[in-house]
């Protein structure tokens, strides 16, 4: 079989994503009740990252080799490590403050996010559809947040906001470094500088943890590699335009585990804004996906 036929297998590739999402939505919930058991953030943070070392080399190890995980970019991965760990701070300090699906939800602005940077860092001119997705997305966070008079802390929406900030800013980070890098090289060494890096710190936040506690460390270590990887493996199959759709799936664990967890539903002015904010997403990948498409067939005539 060729790279290419190996590539074309479209419905692989979303239900890797699937598999993808509802892992992370699990590290999500996982962090949550870890929160509600007082244990530190930057110790979540460690353990999120230490863990997924040993997982990584025991997927390399039968496959490829740890050859792969060779750098002749040690700079970029330790600045990509810096951006990294703030915005995993943002992101997993936002589902401890707002309600499961609302944090979830607000994460969905990256791409919205990615527009206006683009625009900002790369000088890309955003044409009549982006400029509406971006303000019919913005509409619904401002439906969901309802500054003012919102079941939601105005400053957990605003952390979960600034976290998928920098995941857009990130992604231009991932962008530069797959020109030279593997995928897993790039989870590897973030996760390795992270953990160095939050050595540290960890001696002033440690406690000592009942076995559940350590469990739930564990969980959000494994379940959040898996869920790295699988986004990986799922572009082996599939572009990025046609599994993104699937990256909303993650609305639905959401709301899955504040029920069966927290017994709690998400309210009316989520269900409005969400759809808002989703079909905003969407039509951003899209028009991305529109835009490649005419680039690609000008520059081969």
């Amino acid at each position: 079989m060729t790279l290419s036929e190996n590539r074309d297998r479209p419905v692989l590739a979303l239900i890797i994503r699937l598999g993808a999402i509802a892992a992370l939505a699990t590290m999500s919930a996982l962090i949550k009740v870890a929160g509600e058991h007082h244990i530190n953030l930057l110790e979540i943070l460690f353990w999120r990252q230490f863990i997924a070392l040993p997982i990584i080399l025991l997927w390399l190890i039968p496959t490829t080799g740890v050859s792969a995980l060779a750098t002749s970019h040690p700079g970029k991965h330790a600045r990509r490590a810096v951006y990294g760990l703030i915005g995993m701070m943002l992101n997993f300090g936002g589902v401890m403050l707002l309600p499961l699906a609302e944090a979830t939800t607000m994460s969905f602005t990256a791409p919205i996010w990615a527009v206006i940077l683009s625009m900002l860092l790369l000088k890309e001119k955003i044409g009549l559809y982006r400029w509406a997705a971006v303000i019919f997305g913005f509409a619904g966070v401002l439906i969901i947040a309802q500054p003012g008079g919102s079941h939601l802390p105005l400053v957990g929406a605003a952390v979960a906001l600034a976290g998928a900030f920098m995941v857009a800013l990130i992604s231009i980070q991932i962008a530069d470094l797959n020109k030279t890098e593997k995928p897993l090289t790039i989870v590897f060494w973030f996760a390795t500088f992270s953990s160095v890096a939050m050595i540290f710190p960890l001696f002033f936040v440690f406690t000592k943890h009942s076995t559940f506690e350590w469990l739930l460390l564990l969980g959000i270590g494994i379940s959040g590699t898996t869920g790295q990887i699988l986004l990986t493996s799922a572009l082996r199959f599939g572009k990025v335009a046609s599994v993104i759709v699937m990256d909303y799936s993650a609305l639905f664990w959401a709301t899955i585990y504040g029920w069966l967890i927290w017994q709690t539903l998400p309210p009316a002015s989520t269900w409005i804004g969400a759809p808002l904010i989703i079909a905003a997403g969407m039509v951003i990948a899209w028009r991305e996906h529109f835009l490649a498409r005419v680039g690609r067939r000008t520059r081969s005539s």
